[in-house]
């Protein structure tokens, strides 16, 4: 709440939750997706403008059910337990906010209409929280909606990295490298795992084979081969 603004920005309301351990999705602005969350059984956060002709009146709503057959939308709204609104009337007071919704999310638990790509995004700004454990929990969670994705498992690798877990990124990086030799980051990420372990052999190779990759993160990897070089030289 900002008591300048009288009320809370949507970038405040997608804050707060990060704050309490949450993910924050901002949903698609589509009114199916709306329906699919709420089926799913995850409440969500609706932005409506309930002002009349050129007046806002800006108000948040969760939106907690729907009946398909009366064409109504169940809603818990300010002091209201239960307001339903004809979707046509939803659709108009919604509309003026650019369909603007969101949903918090344990960081185990994938939103049914969640993007790969907006999810992780939703994903890494509750990691720039601090929070490497909800971080960690939400990236093991998108591996298995998604086993495919270098990105979520480098996620995954980093915060278990940042709490001290090392074998188990290790673990995570070299399944990566399995099936992407040629990832920059991930050989990186890996070299510099190992060598913090003591593994500089193993790790000098890898960050070798990163370096001669090149392409846009070449310089990424400078400042870890450098270290790993001096760590050899100080070891021998």
């Amino acid at each position: 709440y900002l008591p300048e603004s009288k009320g809370s920005l949507q970038v405040e309301m997608l804050a707060a939750a990060r704050r309490h351990g949450m993910v924050s999705y901002e949903l698609a602005p589509r009114f199916e997706d709306l329906l699919r969350e709420i089926a799913a059984g995850t409440p969500v956060i609706v932005l409506q403008d309930l002002g009349l002709g050129p007046f806002e009146r800006w108000h948040y709503a969760v939106a907690v059910g729907y009946d398909l057959g009366s064409g109504r939308l169940v809603l818990r709204s300010g002091e209201k337990q239960r307001q339903e609104l004809p979707f046509p009337v939803h659709e108009l007071v919604w509309k003026k906010s650019s369909y603007w919704a969101m949903v918090a999310v344990p960081p185990e638990r994938i939103p049914a209409t969640a993007d790969e790509s907006r999810w992780l995004t939703a994903v890494a700004a509750l990691e720039r929280t601090g929070n490497a454990r909800a971080a960690r929990n939400a990236y093991a969670a998108s591996l298995k909606r998604w086993p495919e994705s270098v990105n979520a498992a480098i996620g995954l690798a980093n915060a278990h990295y940042a709490s001290g877990e090392l074998k188990q990124a290790e673990k995570v990086l070299r399944a990566v490298v399995s099936r992407q030799p040629d990832s920059v980051v991930a050989l990186n990420n890996l070299a510099q795992t190992l060598s913090d372990q003591g593994q500089d052999k193993e790790a000098l190779t890898l960050i070798e084979r990163a370096a001669a990759a090149g392409g846009p993160f070449a310089a990424t990897v400078r400042e870890p081969r450098e270290l790993i070089l001096k760590r050899i030289a100080n070891r021998r």
